[in-house]
């Protein structure tokens, strides 16, 4: 089968893959992809083979580095601007796709693909060539040129939990600085990543430019391990990352690692709950919580439990779970049966250490079929608790209490992660002040984020590296500088 029609939604190449701008047949077998709302397979896709991840690096080697590395930079924008162009022209596929294959409501893509994706690439599309530009110094041996240059090839891992917001953040920042990259994208986006490679082919980008390969982890090993490849760029876990570190660490290849979060919503004594859940209910429920930055601590001075606890219990009950397809749902299932089974395993953990399920912590009722979980609240959490300390990447959030301001950052700060926080008040200059205390890449004050338009990313053990803005292109190069001693003319030759 070459093509089928999905969620409305005509694709094309099922059987092939897309290796450094050719479609070829995959040589890896077969998957069927199996939707997260029935359980039932939806397609059936050819996958890449080692061998065809290996050759997808040899083209990047061969011919991405002497092509696009040697492109001008203004010509790269322009390559690279009629691509998003055309995935913008067509987002509200790309959207039900995404819906289809991995769970993700349209109601959320809408939001997150305008702001998140297209704004991203904007954003990195406007400031690219200032961000590259050369940069003169003087200096006590004669002028200094320093210049920005393409660190290589590139292989960037992809999670299914947002492939367009990570390419623009990941890949189209890449390919900006001159990198020909190599796109290792979850078996979850198959569909997504098959429309992302016709707007690809569409633009014309030159051989070697880029390979987009759907597949296991031990696809991404196979690239990770290949010498050819200069920097890794993983949004994904932290086994994953520490795989990649192992991989790369013998040839000194340089990492960019996104990982995961438990982040907090510090909710000091003064702030107005009605205004905050604007902003905090999406912020820990979106993408059914496989969102790496989402708000899963809630952390409420010890005197307003209560109240915050019948506000949540309200605003979560508005929730709509239900068909991903469904212009009115809120939530979808997740995306597949492993994550049904490790929400259902950390809750049952929670309960058993002592946790209180406020809110959700079953299937919800009608929706027997496929892998859908309610939202749910735990309350009386531990701070040394399981759910407490690890990541659910599922819809399970956990209330916890503090005694002061003080406890309460110290609280925010108990987790082995730094990915990003929230804090909600009425006082601005509080909320700057808790916001410089919390050991994180991003905070949102009276807001959920990031922004990925400026740089962000992880501390501890959420990674390290930045994504957005002109810094976000700087990821993907490396500093030369050229010493320009005595006897040059002014064009630069000998005299």
């Amino acid at each position: 089968m070459t093509k089928a029609e999905v969620a409305g939604v005509v694709v094309s190449h099922l059987d092939k893959i897309f290796l450094g701008g050719s479609w070829v047949g995959g040589q890896g077998g077969r998957q069927a992809i199996l939707s997260p709302s029935t359980g039932r397979p939806i397609a059936e896709v050819s996958l890449p083979s080692a061998t065809q991840a290996t050759a997808a690096v040899g083209t990047a080697h061969e011919h991405g580095l002497r092509y696009w590395a040697r492109t001008s930079v203004a010509d790269r924008v322009a390559f690279v601007r009629r691509m998003c162009e055309l995935l913008e022209a067509r987002l509200p596929e790309l959207g039900r796709l995404w819906a289809a294959e991995a769970g993700m409501a349209v109601r959320y893509s809408r939001t997150l693909h305008k702001f998140g994706a297209a704004g991203a690439w904007s954003a990195s599309l406007a400031v690219a060539e200032e961000a590259l530009a050369d940069q003169w110094h003087k200096g006590p041996m004669g002028d200094v040129l320093v210049r920005r240059e393409p660190v290589g090839v590139v292989v960037g891992v992809m999670a299914y939990n947002g492939p367009l917001v990570t390419l623009a953040t990941k890949i189209i920042p890449a390919l900006l600085a001159g990198c020909p990259v190599v796109v290792k994208a979850a078996p979850e986006s198959q569909l997504v990543l098959r429309i992302v490679a016709e707007c690809a082919e569409e633009a014309a980008l030159p051989p070697g430019t880029l390979s987009i390969l759907c597949g296991d982890a031990e696809l991404g090993r196979v690239m990770t391990a290949d010498e050819r490849v200069d920097l890794v760029s993983l949004t994904g876990g932290q086994r994953a990352a520490q795989d990649i570190i192992s991989a790369t660490a013998p040839r000194f290849a340089r990492t960019h690692l996104e990982l995961g979060g438990k982040s907090a919503a510090l909710i000091l004594p003064d702030a107005d709950l009605d205004h905050a859940l604007r902003s905090l209910t999406p912020g820990a429920t979106s993408g059914t919580g496989q969102v790496c930055a989402l708000l899963t601590r809630i952390l409420v001075p010890q005197s307003r439990y209560d109240e915050t606890v019948e506000a949540l219990r309200a605003a979560w009950s508005r929730l709509i779970v239900g068909d991903p397809l469904d212009p009115e749902t809120h939530l979808g299932p997740l995306a597949n049966a492993a994550a049904y089974d490790r929400t259902e395993r950390f809750l049952a953990q929670a309960i058993d250490e002592g946790g209180e399920v406020l809110v959700g912590g079953r299937r919800p009722p009608g929706l027997d079929a496929g892998w859908y979980f309610e939202p749910t609240i735990v309350g009386n959490v531990r701070r040394d608790s399981y759910l407490a300390r690890n990541e659910v990447f599922g819809p399970i959030t956990a209330v916890m209490t503090y005694d002061d301001l003080d406890d309460g950052i110290a609280l925010a700060n108990d987790t082995t992660y730094g990915l990003a926080a929230s804090v909600y008040t009425r006082d601005r200059a509080a909320g700057l002040e808790c916001a410089s205390r919390i050991v994180t890449g991003s905070v949102g004050v009276n807001a959920f984020g990031p922004d990925v338009t400026a740089p962000w990313g992880g501390r501890k053990g959420s990674g390290w590296g930045r994504e957005g803005g002109a810094e976000g292109i700087h990821e993907f190069t490396e500093l030369k500088q050229i010493v320009l001693g005595p006897g040059l003319d002014d064009q630069g030759a000998a005299r």
